[in-house]
């Protein structure tokens, strides 16, 4: 048997958190995050903030996490393993919310990516308008970037987005009102698949020919724990925006066939052996 002394132990990888809900389903949320973390080369850390019965045809029953179960969760990570970068997704309450904050402040939380989940893709409502409110008050200023769909902006920026020209003013609104990027995804568009990253005052078009595949379960959190993945491991914002639109593509364009409803993505399809 080989014995491994302590100083030989160097490997290290990137660490990645998210704070997110569950889906027992595997397709989006915490388990989501995790694969897409694992397979881009990062060690992935979790705090549930609620659990769901969820499959791809919608949620069945959501329940909340305590508020001092997130805390104490929140603190058993930061006080063992930092992370280089942190996902926040859903929130079931404007206390959730207010104690993630808190715990970031408290520990300097940083590379934080806040993807504001209100929906399911079935389209099932995870957020309340109360914790809507509480992100835009506390979570925000706290990001690096937002990740807001076509339909999050427009609750977000309180204005209709059916052009281009909207998406683009939306983001530089929101920008400019939080302080950290803010990429709106297209995605929901008919024609086209182009987001809209709004950066330290300028905007930026990530250009995608659009994917006409159902089974869309999940992108929104995979997209963000690849941006958070990639923003752990060293690249800038821009560039991780970019390489995460990328993967998402990959997993979109594998055509993965699972399920009833709108099926999952397949996070795996780098390393799929035939």
């Amino acid at each position: 048997m080989t014995h491994l002394h302590a100083d030989r132990l160097q490997a290290k990888v990137p660490a990645v958190l998210t704070v997110a809900g569950s889906d027992c389903s595997g397709g989006a949320g915490i388990q989501a995050d995790l694969k897409t973390m694992t397979v881009l080369g990062c060690y992935g850390m979790s705090v549930i903030t609620a659990i769901t019965a969820q499959n791809t045809t919608g949620v069945q029953l959501a329940f909340e996490t305590p508020p001092d179960m997130i805390a104490a969760q929140l603190d058993s990570v930061f006080a063992d393993i930092f992370p280089d970068a942190v996902k926040c997704g859903m929130f079931a309450s404007p206390e959730a919310v207010r104690i993630t904050a808190g715990k970031f402040k408290e520990y300097g939380a940083k590379n934080i990516v806040a993807d504001p989940v209100m929906a399911s893709t079935s389209g099932s409502t995870l957020t309340c308008s109360a914790a809507v409110q509480e992100m835009k008050e506390s979570l925000f200023p706290l990001a690096a970037i937002i990740t807001p769909n076509i339909q999050e902006a427009e609750v977000l920026s309180g204005a209709c987005i059916r052009s281009p020209e909207d998406m683009e003013k939306a983001a530089l609104g929101l920008s400019k009102e939080y302080g950290c990027a803010v990429l709106v995804k297209g995605g929901h568009f008919e024609t086209s698949s182009n987001d809209c990253l709004a950066y330290e005052g300028a905007a930026v078009w990530l250009k995608h020919a659009k994917i006409y595949n159902p089974n869309t379960h999940g992108t929104g959190c995979t997209l963000s724990s690849a941006i958070a993945s990639y923003l752990a491991m060293g690249e800038d914002l821009v560039s991780s925006v970019c390489k995460a639109k990328e993967y998402l593509t990959g997993a979109i364009s594998y055509g993965l066939q699972l399920g009833h409803g709108r099926g999952p993505l397949y996070h795996a399809y780098t390393i799929r052996r035939s």
